[in-house]
């Protein structure tokens, strides 16, 4: 892996949420490695703190809570010595001249603003950077999630940041896409004979994709209420996942051959009509339950969350691929709040032997590769075998690939990996303004029917797998869910 240039990480929203859970922890990670150069620099902006040393308090409390036993005294003063705190208010443009002044004393290197903000900040930011020279040369801009609301609001904010920044400068992240798992799934696919031949129709029977969580709104109420769980979690999150899957071999490991094969699966995508939207999706919405052990209140019952609110925490869907690849294969979405259990994996079944010559298990499929993302990382192929004995009895058995037990080494978080890259100017795993369109374009009349229809979501317990709609959506096909099988 190449070396990383020097560079300043300017992050703005540097005192929220995002930055003091997440994308300061990677960055510790990685000095702590020493995978970042001496001349490296984290500026961190905001307005609630009055100064430098107030900030590096708030911060070093913040590390302590989210890094745990990986906090250590000696290397976090050493990483503190990296970060710059300066206040400023996004917008106000006269603020900007102070940072650039900053960020002049080091003119050769790497910059990457990181817009850690609300998206109608987005276009306001970029302007205000272009207007004091720091859009040029190898400036990079990074756009959080959620990228607009809608189809029509998603372009515009990228016409906007795309007045001042080069298409090559925009990473808009992802961070499923930087996952150990995630990047295995590429190389199992595309490093290893034996699975190529059988990744199509005439062996796959059908592909589950499941990212679930325990928590509810968790104090995001008036945000969530506004999203929902489709745009929040599958215009982006599981489509990005889906495309992984169906892709094609791309030509090489360019970032642009990867996510033209990308754009050929979102384009492939079979568009939803009201009948097919009716037919092939659930929305569903938490009711009082229990979760992880505990009372859970209903999802109208959170704070910030109007009574009659129709907002889905839950949505199970039905994804079908136009290609000679996937023609025929169903694809089953699946992403809930308030669920049984914090999960994320992608199921890929295979179809039954055409003549079995034994008596087959119980279990509705013998042959599955399980790809978990989260809690843990792991690659997990199931397969038959005879139990011992004297009667040729099968049963079905695993083999793991577990990154812990495999590797000895702790493995990067997701925005470990994707700080670097942006870094090194990787664009592979960051979506381009085309992926992003089309997904809106295929997620949108989801949207509409839904509106348009004034059905009021599916309810189901908190602490439940959701409503038994999402088990009927696969039954009506003869599948059921990997945690039913």
């Amino acid at each position: 892996m190449s070396a990383i240039q020097p560079f300043d990480m300017v992050l703005f929203g540097g005192t929220g949420d995002l930055v003091m859970r997440k994308l300061l922890p990677a960055l510790y990670h990685q000095h702590q490695d020493s995978n970042l150069p001496e001349q490296g620099r984290i500026l961190c902006l905001g307005r609630s703190q009055p100064d430098h040393a107030s900030y590096l308090t708030v911060a070093e409390k913040a590390a302590r809570q989210y890094l745990g036993s990986y906090f250590k005294e000696s290397d976090w003063a050493s990483f503190a010595s990296r970060l710059v705190y300066l206040k400023l208010d996004a917008g106000e443009k006269t603020a900007y001249a102070a940072l650039a002044e900053k960020l002049n004393e080091f003119p050769e290197h790497v910059r990457v603003f990181y817009l850690a903000t609300a998206p109608n900040l987005f276009a306001g930011i970029c302007e205000n950077l272009a207007a004091v020279g720091l859009n040029k040369g190898g400036s990079r801009v990074v756009l959080e999630k959620p990228l607009g609301h809608d189809l029509a609001s998603s372009q515009a904010i990228n016409a906007q940041v795309g007045k001042f920044f080069k298409e090559s400068q925009i990473y808009r992240i992802d961070h499923y896409l930087g996952k150990e798992a995630v990047q295995n799934l590429l190389a199992l696919r595309f490093s290893n004979t034996f699975f190529e031949p059988l990744w199509r129709r005439e062996w796959i029977s059908d592909v589950q994709i499941t990212v679930t969580e325990q928590v509810g709104v968790e104090g995001r109420g008036d945000f969530y209420d506004k999203a929902g769980a489709l745009r929040d979690m599958v215009q982006n999150h599981l489509v990005q996942l889906l495309c992984f899957i169906a892709m094609e071999p791309p030509a090489s490991a360019d970032p642009d051959a990867v996510r033209d094969e990308k754009l050929k699966v979102l384009r492939a995508l079979r568009r939803f009509g009201p009948q097919e939207v009716a037919t092939k999706t659930v929305r569903g919405q938490y009711k009082a339950g229990a979760s992880n052990g505990k009372p859970a209140i209903g999802y109208q019952e959170e704070p910030g969350i109007s009574p009659n609110s129709t907002t889905e925490t839950f949505v199970a869907l039905k994804a079908e691929i136009d290609t000679w690849r996937w023609a025929g294969v169903p694809f089953y979405l699946r992403t809930g709040k308030r669920m049984q259990d914090r999960l994320a994996e992608i199921v890929i079944n295979f179809r039954q032997v055409p003549h079995s010559i034994f008596a087959m298990p119980a279990s509705t499929t013998s042959n599955r590769l399980v790809i978990k993302l989260q809690p843990d990382e792991s690659v997990r192929m199931y397969l038959l075998a005879k139990q011992p004995g004297d009667q040729m009895k099968l049963k079905q058995v695993h083999l793991d690939l577990d990154f812990d037990e495999m590797f000895k080494t702790r493995r990067p978080d997701a925005y470990e990996r994707l700080l670097t890259d942006v870094i090194r100017g990787r664009l592979t795993l960051f979506m381009r303004r085309d992926e992003l369109d089309e997904a809106w374009r295929w997620v949108e009349p989801i949207l509409d029917a839904w509106e348009q229809n004034d059905e009021t979501p599916k309810q189901y317990t908190a602490g439940s797998w959701g409503p038994a709609a999402s088990s009927a959506l696969l039954s009506r096909d003869g599948f059921c869910w990997h945690e039913e099988g």
